[in-house]
């Protein structure tokens, strides 16, 4: 069965459905130029008590910093862009971290193997959450686990999935009514969806 992230979660409701839905995950960003950007403390808050795995989105933040934002936050598992990725997540990985790894063009082989892997559609600065369908070209052959995102919604995400076999798949703008604010029918179709795939 499909692992299923819901990420961009601004509200202890959205993440509430999310979970009762099925979600196996929540990611939390804590990027400031995201239009779904929350706090430490907010995060924090959001995190508090939630039954799934939960992943904090950081960008530019380097090895201590992204351990200590986990830490102050109390998620399960970081998924860091930008700036200092390769050496956060080794550190993130050696905290006892889970990861959710990014991978930009000819990044794959320099990856390590317990590394969990995303493949998204990335916008500006290598950040996800563009809407944008993912490319399915530009996913290279890997015998790995790896996890789909980039435009996905209910309509989309059991072709994608019967198509390329993801380990799992992961969505934020096409399940929302404006960005950091979800459309709870479209969560729960989503992960009702993605999981009978």
């Amino acid at each position: 069965m499909t692992w299923v992230k819901v990420c961009g979660l601004t509200r202890a409701e959205d993440i509430a459905v999310a979970v009762a839905a099925g979600a196996d995950a929540i990611g939390l960003i804590l990027i400031a130029e995201s239009p779904r950007a929350v706090t430490v403390d907010m995060a924090a808050e959001l995190a508090s008590g939630v039954s799934v795995e939960t992943f904090l989105l950081t960008k530019d933040l380097g090895p201590e910093d992204i351990v200590a934002a986990a830490l102050a936050t109390g998620v399960d598992g970081v998924q860091p862009y930008g700036l200092n990725a390769d050496e956060a997540a080794m550190a993130a990985t050696e905290a006892g971290l889970l990861l959710l790894r990014p991978v930009l063009d000819g990044e794959l082989a320099s990856i390590p193997e317990d590394q969990l892997l995303l493949f998204d559609s990335a916008g500006p600065g290598g950040l996800g959450g563009t809407g944008i369908v993912l490319d399915e070209t530009r996913i290279p052959p890997t015998d790995r686990r790896f996890v789909l995102a980039g435009g996905l919604g209910p309509e989309t995400v059991a072709q994608v999935i019967r198509k390329l076999h993801p380990y799992g798949v992961d969505a934020s703008s096409k399940l929302e009514i404006r960005p950091g604010i979800k459309d709870h029918a479209r969560v729960e179709l989503f992960v009702r969806t993605a999981k009978q795939a």
